[in-house]
């Protein structure tokens, strides 16, 4: 048979996939509650971001079902093959929003400097679709997409604005999308036109600094906000679902939540610390019968390296 390269396998998908283990071995019962967010991320020995990456990914396959101010639960079998689904091309979320915080500061600050003015108008007409469509009540996704690559073709650099077009199209996959499912609201994008409107005044003003300052400030903003408890642990002032409620909007693309599973007795777990991804050499790789036995604790130097 011929020989395929090994890929060193993302941080998220290894958390997943011991994950999924443990739920198919029976560890974690269908209808339990998993531990929270914070003990599994202690376990695991990863940070939070990684973890919540993982979460999404088994919620997307049909392994766990996310309930607001409730907690984390384990689902029966699904009748349709969601487990198949193929994540192994995906990025994670919180990284893409990071690595476009580090690109786009720079985007917006060559395109204050750099731009023309019927670039930066045209950037203030994709603003305008932002504002008109959550007034609307209807996603302004498409107009944040515009906004971000128009601010890209200010700077005068095709490479540039086929890199901010690729990172920003990456949220339109599964896991984006999931992770979307649990925050975006008509508050939600409300902020986000406050931010961008920040970044809009640097842009008019002509000043490269304020500019990258502002686009870094939206994305940081944003990391933020999608590294919130997914089952609103946090939130304080009446149970959960009533807070939910009242932030619904009328935006598209907002789920609601799924109706409670009944809670089971919880089995006690145990739970292997997620070795850092390495690289592997093109070699053929034997199949062997791997025993669950614990992963050596990473290090604090690799635990870094993992989470960067």
């Amino acid at each position: 048979m011929p020989i395929e390269a090994i890929e060193p396998q993302r941080l998220y998908r290894q958390i997943s996939d011991q994950l999924r283990k443990l739920i198919l071995d029976g560890e974690f019962p269908v209808g339990s509650r998993l531990p929270s967010e914070r003990d599994l991320s202690v376990q695991l020995g990863v940070s939070r971001p990684s973890l919540r990456e993982a979460l999404i990914a088994l919620e997307v396959e049909g392994y766990i079902e996310v309930h607001m101010g409730s907690g984390i639960y384990v689902c029966p079998p699904s009748p349709v093959p969601e487990g198949e689904i193929d994540l192994s091309t995906q990025e994670g979320p919180l990284e893409l929003i990071r690595a476009r915080a580090m690109l786009e500061g720079e985007v917006a600050y060559a395109a204050a400097k750099n731009g023309k003015k019927a670039q930066i108008d045209a950037i203030e007409e994709a603003f305008q679709q932002m504002i008109e469509n959550t007034s609307a009540g209807s996603n302004p996704l498409e107009a944040d997409r515009l906004f971000h690559i128009r601010v890209a073709e200010a700077t005068g650099n095709s490479v540039l604005v086929g890199l901010v077009t690729q990172l920003f199209d990456a949220r339109l996959g599964p896991l984006f999308d999931r992770l979307h499912s649990h925050f975006d609201t008509i508050e939600v994008w409300n902020d986000a036109i406050d931010e961008h409107s920040r970044v809009m005044k640097a842009l008019r003003a002509r000043d490269p600094e304020m500019a990258r300052q502002a686009m870094r400030r939206h994305m940081d903003i944003a990391f933020k906000r999608y590294s919130a408890s997914l089952v609103g642990q946090g939130v304080q002032g009446g149970n959960a679902a009533e807070i939910k409620k009242k932030k619904a909007g009328p935006v598209k693309e907002i789920k609601a939540a799924k109706p409670a599973v009944k809670k089971a007795p919880v089995k006690a777990a145990t739970v292997k610390r997620v070795a850092k991804p390495v690289a592997v050499k093109k070699t053929p790789a034997p199949k062997v019968a791997v025993k669950r036995a614990p992963v050596a604790v990473l290090s604090p130097a690799k635990r870094r390296s993992a989470r960067a």
